[in-house]
């Protein structure tokens, strides 16, 4: 054989036994902060990274950094409060109050449609498939469907959904613009991934995605500058300025998400110019802490 193909043979096998290593790395961690806040008696799930993993073929395996766990509003400032005190940051864990902005169900809700897994030993609440698919979708277009690799997510999430899949439980549970941001992503990663659609009782409004929604993706990854979040990047004028300037006119897909506006072929200016004062407050507030604690460390 080609010695080249043992090499990228070799290659390849490197890579998923880190990936696998990772993950292991990964599960220990899930165990470790679930079983610190359940035993509090704190009600709480996974979602986003691992769980979207659990979706993906085994050869290709999905990288993930922090352990996203959606927490009880009620629960919230005691579960922040606990992994303070048992210096758990070390876990890379990120609290979120609920699901915040990903999905409109209570959180009551989706803890009651949610179903429960073993993670090294220990009893863990992820989202049901039909619950995950949105919440996954509408993060990918937070972001104005910036991370064209994010999108596998909403791929194999359809692909490889469970035989018992209920397609009204996902899309009828929320109202019509959020059902219309789910199927615009699956239409999406049908264009650009080749997600097999046919048969599915959305296909037909799967392929009909508004021409200013591909044109943004593709803008979007045709980029050389990456979105950043300005309170990591503001001590850099060049970078600073590329991100500000990546963000004038604002992402159509993201002022939308903001807006909480269907994806219909309207104009999107009026959601461009909402969601810039939407969004002025919440990057200052999250500016001037850095800049404070960045400051005191001189």
């Amino acid at each position: 054989m080609d010695a080249t193909a043992d090499e990228g043979k070799a290659d390849d096998g490197n890579v998923l036994r880190w990936h696998l290593l990772d993950r292991k790395r990964a599960e220990l961690a899930i165990a470790q902060a679930f079983g610190l806040l359940q035993g509090k008696n704190i009600k709480c799930f996974l979602i986003k990274g691992w769980v979207s993993a659990q979706f993906y073929p085994y050869d290709r395996p999905r990288s993930f950094g922090d352990i996203d766990i959606a927490v009880a509003p009620e629960d919230f400032e005691k579960a922040v409060r606990l992994i303070d005190e048992e210096d758990a940051h070390r876990l890379g864990i990120d609290l979120h109050r609920s699901v915040r902005h990903l999905d409109s169900l209570s959180f009551d809700d989706l803890y009651r449609r949610s179903k429960v897994v073993l993670i090294e030993g220990v009893e863990v609440r992820v989202p049901c498939s039909e619950d995950h698919l949105r919440i996954v979708a509408v993060h990918w277009l937070t972001d104005g469907g910036e991370f064209q690799e994010r999108l596998w997510d909403i791929h194999y999430a359809v692909a490889n959904r469970p035989g018992d899949f209920d397609w009204d439980k996902c899309l009828n549970a929320v109202d019509k613009t959020r059902r219309s941001w789910v199927v615009i992503s699956i239409g999406l990663a049908h264009k650009y991934l080749g997600l097999k659609i046919e048969g599915l009782p959305i296909a037909g409004e799967a392929r009909d995605v508004p021409e200013w929604i591909t044109k943004c993706v593709e803008s979007a990854w045709n980029s050389d500058v990456r979105l950043r979040p300005l309170h990591v990047i503001w001590r850099d004028p060049s970078m600073l300025l590329k991100q500000i300037g990546k963000r004038i006119p604002p992402n159509p897909i993201q002022a939308s998400i903001d807006m909480n506006a269907p994806f219909d072929d309207s104009s999107r200016l009026y959601y461009q110019i909402g969601s810039v004062f939407k969004r002025i407050l919440p990057s200052v507030n999250r500016i001037i802490p850095t800049l404070f604690r960045r400051g005191g460390r001189a």
